[in-house]
């Protein structure tokens, strides 16, 4: 399909049982009326279908595994869950009727063997029902998925009169396919818990009144009113108010984080303490949370790499296994003159223990559970090949502002030259800055208001800004200049040259050619990140790199102080673009850290883009593989250790799943395999991967 049809619609799926009916699903969705594509992710159980269909067709294309569909939002509508007994019925009986058979030879009743087959025959019909009526229309089309596989097997299996293990087959692939519906849910979980984080209903100012609104109908531009202790339904702006919000929901920092007027919050966090009077500046359906739990939905529709070979591998593996067991069947009997009643018993346990349903369920259930875990610790990974890529990792590239330091310049240093007092000087400057663009300015500010300085009230006039040098303007009739030593013939240069080997940004105030002070600038390192390269360094990480565009003095001063390996100064974007690129072909696999938005093309050209602060900008959550919701470099240590485990538990499924076959296969020469062994592998391969997949929501985010 080369472009998407206007029309797209989405539904959530109950009652998928592996991922081969998923695949079958989607196939039938396609063939029908109307429908120009169907698409089907199986880890957040959706399907959304592109052309012109209704709800009741797309709904009877999954009859055959009795799918049931429900409108896709960002409620979690709990519908009322049947009990077990009526769920699973069809299983319950045919339990009955496998244990009236085996009892019957006990009772002395008459016609025992008649009655004993009946009854297993009746088991078989019960519980298999579901199973054969895919099977068959599968065997007529010659689709060879799992369920003609067992459709095949035990109707071969009663042919030869095998009804008892034929039985047996049915119940035991039945409970399976409940085991394997039942964990691929407990993955799922993970995310679908997040829509319960925001309340379904808030406070509203409405026509001077205050009203309880559902979350669906609070519109842009309402006022909500947020009680301590509640949690907050929308995103929006503080107008009255401060409190400490706890934002763990959406950032994964455990930490409340204080807030004020004209500050953002997001749906889903807990007010602590004040009373807030918020504005809602998004729907439901723009909230942050919302965009997330999007996002890491359609990340694990993703394939990952893995899941791509198990496909391919599964394409060519049920054929392969038909062939082998019909040739089990056939060549000793024909050869050999072997019991033929032996032999087709042999080639249709070979069927049974060849259902790849432990292999393709092997990676979907790792990836999922994965992304699941990340997500609940602010991390959004948007798909498993960026899951699977992080593990494989052997460089790390780092922005410097607002990645490795805070991102927030202050003004640390003031030697005063002249006569001139130090709060005279700071209310000149900042009332210079004050007309400023340049990203320094906020610092000058900041102080000037812990100083107390009414630099507002300063007029200055003919403001100009000189490129590449600073800023003047005329105060009190005097004109003032704030910029580099450039400015400055007679500017002292050992002064400036210690605060340059301190990392710090050096600027001159004065008057003429007369420098009145020196400002040391500094943008403070993050407190971690020291720590975090370091512990890079011992997980194996092979080079890491700093590259920024600031001078060069302050970057060697701040790598240096860090700990990374590599320094590059005063770089464009374009060369940042240029290094990664370098570096990708000298070590392959290379991430980039940076804000998202100044670092977008090193982010896109990397391996796996990992932007900072995902939580507040839109960009973020766009335009990088990874977004670590918080401002925390810590949880990168745990995403590569996260990463890692996730493919070595791929890889132990992948290699058991196929082990465990390749075992069972072999029993097939001296005659030992019977169809309860094959059932068994199958369904103990598919529970074993399962429950292996499902230890990665036990990996903390630290260590």
């Amino acid at each position: 399909m080369t472009g998407k049809p206007a029309h797209k619609q989405t539904y959530r799926v109950e009652g998928f049982t592996c991922a081969g009916c998923a695949a079958k699903f989607e196939k039938n969705v396609q063939h029908l009326e109307g429908v120009v594509d169907a698409k089907v992710n199986f880890g957040a159980a959706k399907i959304t279908v592109y052309g012109e269909t209704s709800k009741e067709s797309v709904e009877k294309a999954g009859a055959f595994e009795g799918l049931r569909l429900s409108e896709d939002g960002m409620r979690k509508f709990e519908k009322e869950k049947e009990p077990f007994y009526r769920r699973y019925k069809h299983l319950l009986a045919s339990i009955l009727f496998i244990l009236i058979a085996y009892s019957l030879p006990f009772t002395g009743v008459g016609h025992s063997q008649f009655l004993s087959t009946f009854s297993f025959a009746a088991a078989i019909v019960v519980g298999g029902y579901r199973l054969f009526e895919t099977g068959f229309k599968n065997l007529l089309k010659f689709e060879f998925d799992m369920r003609t596989l067992m459709t095949i097997a035990i109707i071969g299996a009663a042919i030869i009169g095998e009804w008892g293990e034929g039985a047996i087959v049915v119940l035991l692939f039945a409970i399976s396919e409940v085991l394997e519906a039942y964990s691929m849910d407990k993955a799922r979980e993970s995310i679908r818990s997040l829509m319960d984080i925001a309340p379904p209903q808030a406070l509203i100012i409405r026509n001077g009144s205050e009203v309880v609104v559902g979350a669906e109908d609070i519109e842009i531009g309402d006022i909500m009113l947020v009680k301590p202790g509640q949690k907050i339904a929308m995103d929006g702006t503080i107008l009255e108010g401060s409190s400490n919000v706890n934002q763990a929901a959406i950032t994964g920092e455990s930490v409340p984080v204080e807030k004020f007027q004209g500050e953002t919050v997001f749906a889903g966090t807990l007010n602590e303490e004040g009373f807030l009077k918020v504005q809602v500046t998004k729907r439901i359906e723009d909230t942050t949370l919302a965009k997330i739990i999007h996002l890491v939905e359609e990340a694990q529709g993703e394939r990952a790499p893995s899941q791509a070979f198990v496909d391919v591998f599964a394409k060519y593996y049920t054929p392969v296994i038909m062939a082998i067991a019909l040739l089990v069947a056939i060549v000793p009997p024909l050869l050999f003159g072997a019991d033929w009643s032996i032999w087709v018993y042999q080639g249709l346990s070979v069927l049974v223990v060849g259902c790849p349903c432990a292999l393709v369920i092997s990676t979907p259930v790792a990836i999922v559970t994965a992304i699941g875990n990340a997500a609940k610790n602010g991390i959004l990974i948007k798909g498993g090949v960026y899951l699977e890529e992080l593990g494989r990792l052997k460089a790390v590239a780092f922005d410097k502002t607002g990645t490795l330091t805070k991102g927030e310049p202050e003004v640390t240093n003031v030697i005063i030259l002249g006569e001139m007092e130090e709060k005279e000087l700071m209310k000149k400057m900042s009332a210079l800055e004050y007309h400023s663009q340049h990203p320094l300015a906020h610092a000058f500010l900041k102080k000037a208001e812990e100083m107390e300085l009414d630099y507002k009230s300063c007029d200055v006039f003919e403001f100009r800004s000189h490129t590449g040098k600073g800023i003047s303007g005329i105060i009190d009739g005097m004109e003032y200049f704030l910029g580099s030593e450039k400015l400055f013939a007679d500017a002292p240069s050992s002064e400036m040259q210690k605060l340059q080997d301190e990392g710090k940004t050096v600027m001159v105030f004065g008057v003429l050619d007369t420098p009145l002070a020196i400002v040391g600038v500094a943008d403070e390192v993050r407190d971690t990140s020291s720590e975090i390269i370091q512990e890079l360094h011992q997980m194996g990480i092979e080079q890491t790199m700093m590259l920024t565009g600031d001078h060069e003095k302050t970057a060697r001063s701040i790598g240096n102080r860090i700990g990374v390996k590599e320094i590059k100064a005063g770089l464009l974007p374009q060369a940042k673009l240029d290094f990664v690129k370098r570096y990708m072909h000298s070590f392959g696999k290379v991430a980039m850290v940076g804000d998202g938005i100044n670092d977008a093309p090193a982010l896109a050209a990397s391996t796996v883009g990992i932007a900072m602060g995902g939580a507040g900008t839109d960009t973020a959550l766009e335009t990088a593989d990874i977004a670590l919701m918080n401002d925390d470099l810590r949880k990168l240590p745990y995403i590569i250790r996260l990463s890692r485990k996730t493919l070595t538990i791929i890889k132990q499924n992948i290699s058991f799943a196929i082990g465990i076959k390749l075992l069972a296969l072999l029993l097939v020469i001296p005659g030992w395999l019977t169809l309860w062994i094959a059932i068994f592998a199958d369904m103990g391969a598919t529970l074993i991967v399962t429950l292996n997949g499902l230890r990665l929501l036990r990996i903390k985010d630290r260590k």
